[in-house]
């Protein structure tokens, strides 16, 4: 039933009025990739009638993944978008409600929570299902904008694969890093790992495994100016530490500079590590608060892949499903 609230916000010691439509619901998604659509479909089929709000990005990072090939069910690969339509679908099979907006606020103090998407429209859910994800940084160059899926990468584990046998940079100098040129050493010909200070931020073990790894090449003190190709990566233009360039022939640029969860909304409420990942019961997706889980990518910086994101989805719709059982 659609009614309408006046809401009193205190944000910034500014205080302002806004009147919404409200939407009242059992469960809300908040987020569309694998977790998020994996526990719709979940939701879905436990009668929890729920609502996905799709997020900035439909379909989360595998959208910007031209190739998935190590999702069970897809023996020939799949393109990434294609992929994520195959997860709406099924969801919408099953009854969710799938909404194309942003959410702006949340008001986890008490149920039933009160959510606010586009400054439009509040919903007010007894749970809450967060699966907003995590962003790969990238360093920011319009070349690497432009290579995004045709050569640059934010995973080695998604995608060095494609790269089996070739020559290709890692940029980062810390334990990702350090992890992702390990991983592709097994994979590909040469990795070049390209650090701008004159050390190694990683912890000493993963120091010592790269030192150990013949075919992966350090360069201390270098940045990437420029990444070059044509319709696919080919190269990068360096730069030393005497700002000299430096070219090296690369197929593929893995970025590795860390992840920011998309959490920053849900920090008032919510208990996040350090970085800002949400903090869950081991085992399980709940977080300190009773009713609102977290899954995916926002609250997993150990293994970010698609099939963690998703078994983690349907976890969180399972644990939706008997909280409100419990009520």
């Amino acid at each position: 039933m659609l009614q309408f609230q006046m809401i009193k916000t205190q944000d910034n010691e500014k205080v302002f009025h806004t009147e919404l439509p409200v939407e009242k619901c059992r469960c809300l998604i908040i987020g569309s990739g694998p977790a998020g659509f994996t526990a719709a479909i979940y939701a879905s089929r436990a009668n929890l009638n729920p609502i996905l709000i799709e997020g900035t990005q439909p379909g989360g990072q595998l959208t910007t993944t031209t190739e998935v090939e190590n999702f069970p069910g897809y023996p020939n690969g799949i393109d990434g978008t294609e992929m994520m339509e195959d997860f709406k679908n099924q969801a919408l099979r099953f009854g969710t409600e799938i909404i194309s907006g942003t959410v702006n606020r949340v008001d986890f103090s008490k149920r039933p929570f009160k959510v606010v998407v586009d400054e439009e429209k509040m919903f007010e859910t007894e749970t809450v299902i967060i699966a907003t994800g995590a962003s790969a940084k990238y360093l920011g160059l319009p070349s690497e904008e432009r290579f995004k899926g045709a050569g640059v990468s934010g995973c080695a584990t998604c995608d060095g694969f494609f790269y089996k046998g070739k020559d290709v940079a890692v940029v980062g100098g810390g334990d990702t890093a350090a992890e992702e040129a390990t991983y592709l050493s097994g994979i590909c010909n040469k990795v070049y790992l390209i650090v701008r200070k004159n050390f190694l931020r990683a912890s000493k073990a993963m120091q010592e495994k790269v030192s150990k790894t013949p075919n992966i090449s350090v360069l201390f003190e270098h940045t990437t100016d420029e990444i070059v190709g044509d319709k696919k990566v080919n190269g990068m233009i360096l730069r030393n530490k005497n700002n000299e360039p430096v070219k090296i022939d690369v197929s593929g640029v893995f970025i590795a500079i860390g992840h920011q969860p998309n959490s920053e909304i849900f920090k008032k409420f919510l208990e996040t590590n350090e970085v800002g990942y949400i903090k869950t019961l081991a085992g399980t997706s709940k977080t300190n608060i009773d009713g609102v889980f977290a899954c995916g990518d926002v609250q997993d910086f150990h293994y970010r892949q698609a099939i963690t994101a998703a078994a983690s989805g349907c976890i969180a719709a399972i644990d939706a499903e008997r909280f409100l059982n419990s009520l």
